[in-house]
């Protein structure tokens, strides 16, 4: 197996285990938009979708931001403010960063020798398709400043986005070829190299590969949290087109197949939820955005589904609901997002439980 770094004095640790995201968290990381890229021409409709998203965390968890710089930092907390966002649940820090998808730069937080570790896997822009370096670094910056509290830190050269791997918190994690098989990020591992990488760093025990699925406007070379999540160990919602002549229909169904021939740890087969397939969302040059109901964040007591403008929407709710009973469905309007190649999901971090302190540090107490 090719060697890869770790970026710390002492050895690495032992992980146990890769955390499912409805378990109990300590809160959702948020990296704000700013003016500095991409997101300048919509700023303000950015704010207040970020917002949105902040203040429906807020109801049931902490939130930690993070601002670009201090002028940045008031324009984040005057657009909180705006959305009657609960502040005592709100951590702001300033770091510079690229973009906004944490999901992707943030750490990947497991369970190991000692407690919660941060996994702070290298991020190299979706496979060197955008600057990156300012997400790269976020992660450091944050756990320099305190952000994490005493939670310990592991950085390592190994490109990981966090949207590639779904994990059902028992030690298998599903993932999509395309994306970690892409030779734009670890061109020098093998698909037997990675499962070991995985095994060492998020303590999986098996690895399930998926060779299809597709979906138009995405840059990230197929995500799986785009395509196919984990709703509980036995449970998959997956992104399925009824429509033949829609240009998914071949790989979506393809895809489906495979997940019909997947089995869970105990052998019994996957209980498959298709999720419904909103009509295709363009750009305003006409090219087709990546729109995507896979795209939902579950957190303590609820879960945020992303919203198009769509007929499919209430049915989205609907089929989500059913999948987690006895938590609140809380729909986010998110064009604004897939019209930048992301979505909900794609844009935020969930950090289990042990990973925040308890009490904001003195970072966060101006604001």
């Amino acid at each position: 197996m090719t060697t890869i770094s770790i970026r710390r004095d002492d050895r690495a640790t032992t992980v146990h285990r890769f955390p499912a995201e409805w378990e109990r968290q300590s809160g959702v990381m948020l990296t704000w938009p700013h003016g500095h890229g991409d997101w300048a021409p919509v700023l303000d409709e950015a704010d207040a979708m970020f917002a949105a998203i902040a203040s429906a965390i807020a109801r049931h968890e902490p939130v930690l931001i993070t601002a670009y710089d201090e002028d940045h930092r008031a324009r984040v907390l005057a657009a909180l403010h705006k959305a009657a966002a609960d502040m005592a649940r709100i951590r702001l820090f300033l770091a510079p960063s690229n973009d906004v998808f944490v999901r992707d730069h943030g750490p990947l937080t497991v369970e190991a020798e000692g407690g919660v570790l941060l996994q702070d896997f290298t991020f190299n822009g979706w496979g060197r398709k955008y600057a990156h370096s300012e997400d790269d670094e976020l992660t450091r910056a944050l756990h320099a400043q305190g952000a994490f509290g005493t939670t310990r830190l592991e950085s390592t050269d190994f490109v990981l986005e966090g949207g590639s791997v779904e994990s059902d918190g028992a030690g298998t994690l599903l993932v999509t070829a395309s994306c970690l098989l892409s030779p734009a990020r670890n061109p020098k591992q093998s698909a037997t190299d990675i499962e070991q990488i995985l095994k060492e760093r998020l303590g999986a025990r098996r690895v399930l590969w998926l060779h299809h699925g597709y979906l138009a406007g995405d840059d990230t070379d197929g995500h799986i949290d785009t395509l196919a999540r984990f709703c509980d160990a036995d449970t998959i919602a997956y992104c399925a087109c009824p429509w033949p002549d829609d240009e998914h229909y071949p790989e979506l169904k393809a895809m489906e197949e495979e997940l019909r021939a997947l089995s869970t740890a105990s052998g019994a087969p996957y209980r498959l939820v298709a999720l419904p397939w909103p009509a295709a969302k363009l750009d305003a040059t006409g090219e087709r955005m990546p729109a995507t109901y896979a795209n939902f964040l579950v957190i303590n007591g609820a879960v945020l589904v992303p919203l198009y403008h769509d007929r499919q929407d209430a049915e989205a709710l609907r089929v989500i609901g059913d999948c987690f009973p006895g938590r609140e469905i809380i729909g986010i309007p998110s064009l604004t997002l897939i019209a930048q190649h992301g979505s909900l999901h794609c844009a935020t971090m969930q950090l289990p439980w042990g990973v925040l302190p308890e009490t904001p540090t003195a970072a966060t107490k101006t604001i």
